[in-house]
């Protein structure tokens, strides 16, 4: 029973599997938009029973799928304290957080951290190779964007103090760190308009850093096209799940989990 219903739940092979999945996909995107209606005022006053009614239905529906999720894998406290598992909990909390706590539509954004479920339905058929080769490529550039993050801060650093003797407090710029704040909004081209310098010296720097502004943002996505290039030559091919480490994503003809060993 517990091989059947892992099968079921965290794989998307077989018919079933994919029926539980959509189903599931359906009732997470019905479940977020009426947090999402709940919040207009106008239909909370005139739909609240009905709100109600269909958040506790989510609720007890998210909280029997979480109970065979856990009953289902052979490691449950891997899956409760993993990070879909984190979610799943998180899902299921605020319906019952209600019954005690006053004010529950503070709970209406914890509610909303149920989208991120969606994630774990990637696995769905074509989606699971695409999901994996992305995640691999973000994870071999990790390195070379921690560099160009800090290359940027470091930058924008200079940039805010160079501003800040520049302007003064006269023309706003009252703190190194606020000359570091129009630095990063004038480098990534955002242009709030809250700050603008307002002598000649400082607008020459602007026209640089608006300049640079430009380059910088192709780096990392010159970084992470060419780690994509590199994770399809391995990309994964099926949605099995190891039952022992939860580990998804493995080669087509794969046998054996290449973290923990154990057959899947």
């Amino acid at each position: 029973m517990k091989e059947k219903l892992h099968e079921i739940i965290f794989e998307a092979e077989t018919k079933v599997g994919r029926l539980f999945d959509l189903v599931l996909l359906w009732l997470i995107v019905l479940s977020v938009l009426t947090v999402i209606l709940e919040s207009v005022e106008s239909l909370n006053q005139k739909w609240h029973a009905i709100f109600d009614f269909l958040e506790w239905a989510f609720t007890i529906l998210f909280t029997v799928e979480y109970l065979i999720r856990i009953y289902s894998v052979q490691k449950p406290t891997r899956y409760i304290f993993s990070f879909f598992g984190l979610i799943d909990l998180i899902a299921i909390v605020p319906g019952y957080l209600s019954l005690f706590a006053f004010g529950g539509g503070s709970l209406l954004v914890i509610r909303g951290f149920r989208l991120l479920r969606i994630f774990r339905l990637l696995k769905l058929g074509r989606y699971v190779g695409e999901a994996e080769v992305l995640l691999s490529a973000i994870k071999s550039s990790r390195y070379k964007i921690t560099v160009f993050i800090v290359t940027v801060l470091s930058m924008a650093t200079t940039v805010g103090a160079a501003i800040y003797l520049i302007e003064g407090k006269e023309h706003g710029f009252t703190s190194v760190p606020q000359g570091i704040y129009w630095a990063l909004v004038t480098m990534t081209t955002v242009g709030y308009g809250d700050l603008a310098p307002q002598t000649s010296m400082g607008q020459f720097l602007a026209s640089v850093v608006m300049i640079m502004g430009y380059g910088i943002i192709a780096v990392p996505t010159g970084i992470v096209s060419v780690e994509l290039a590199e994770a399809y030559k391995n990309k994964p091919l099926n949605t099995e799940a190891c039952p022992h480490c939860l580990l998804e994503g493995h080669s087509a003809d794969a046998v054996y989990c290449r973290v923990c060993g154990n057959k899947i």
